[in-house]
């Protein structure tokens, strides 16, 4: 299967109270097999009930890290995806609960091609797979502030460390 048709058929949770995005994502990924939930309780039926291949959690409107638990322990792999919880220490958070990733909805456009990154990493079992933090830093670095990392220092060098890939890194995985 060749990189670009990666999502075809992948079994895709989503899970927003916000039914205009519910319905943005499902546009967007229309070549994955898509269950979308309004709630909280209804993507835990949905998450104890299925396989997925992936998720995407907002995180305020439906416990987006109850979640994020629950699907971590099933090995699926998860964007949280967010509005309101737009900030560093959601983003730090995120990643130490087990995301794979964590997207402003502002940047919801750009989902199909981190989550084509984040499904062919978890298949290849590539632990490198901050390539979605790479793309969206420019924009974390305008919305947080040019020093925004310095908070979280020690986390962040860790990140760097084990979830960027390097060029010659990506050459030997592919």
């Amino acid at each position: 299967m060749s990189d670009e048709d990666i999502l075809k058929d992948k079994k895709i949770l989503i899970v927003d109270d916000e039914q205009d995005i519910l319905e943005t994502l499902e546009d967007l990924l229309d070549m994955c097999l898509i269950d979308s939930a309004p709630s909280f309780e209804t993507g835990k039926k949905f998450l104890e009930k299925n396989a997925y291949d992936a998720a995407i959690f907002d995180i305020m409107g439906v416990k987006g890290y109850d979640l994020l638990k629950l699907a971590t322990q099933r090995d699926v792999p998860v964007i949280m995806l967010t509005a309101h919880a737009l900030g560093p220490d959601h983003l730090v958070k995120s990643i130490k609960e087990g995301a794979h990733s964590y997207v402003p909805k502002d940047k919801i456009l750009e989902i199909e091609s981190i989550l084509r990154d984040l499904i062919l990493a978890h298949e290849k079992g590539i632990d490198k797979h901050g390539q979605w933090f790479a793309r969206l830093k420019p924009f974390f670095d305008r919305k947080f502030g040019p020093n925004w990392r310095d908070k979280d220092r020690e986390f962040w060098d860790e990140f760097d460390r084990k979830r960027l890939v390097k060029k010659e890194e990506l050459q030997d995985m592919l």
